[in-house]
C-alpha cells in the first residue's frame, strides 16, 4: 500500500437515538444513527412506526372509516 494516502482509522463511538452506544473502529471519532441493533424492528421482533408527519394516523382513520362502511353494508345485504 502506498504511504500517506489513507485516512487515519481509529476506535469510534457510536451513538443511537434510543441511548445505546457501542464502540467500532471508523475514520471520524463519533457516529451518530437513529436506529441501531437494540432499537430496530427486525432485531428487536416488535414494530415500532416512526411518524412524524401524521400519514399513518390519516391511513388508519381512512381504513377504519372503510372498514365501518364495509360492515354497514353487509349487515343491509343479510336484512334484505
Amino acid at each position: 500500500m502506498k504511504k500517506a494516502i489513507h485516512p487515519n482509522y481509529l476506535p469510534a463511538k457510536v451513538t443511537c437515538a434510543c441511548g445505546n452506544t457501542f464502540v467500532t473502529r471508523a475514520t471520524t471519532p463519533e457516529i451518530r444513527v437513529e436506529t441501531c441493533s437494540a432499537c430496530h424492528p427486525f432485531y428487536t421482533g416488535r414494530q415500532r412506526i416512526m411518524d412524524t408527519e401524521g400519514r399513518v394516523e390519516r391511513y388508519r382513520q381512512r381504513y377504519e372509516s372503510f372498514e365501518k362502511h364495509k360492515a354497514d353494508k353487509e349487515k343491509r345485504a343479510v336484512k334484505g
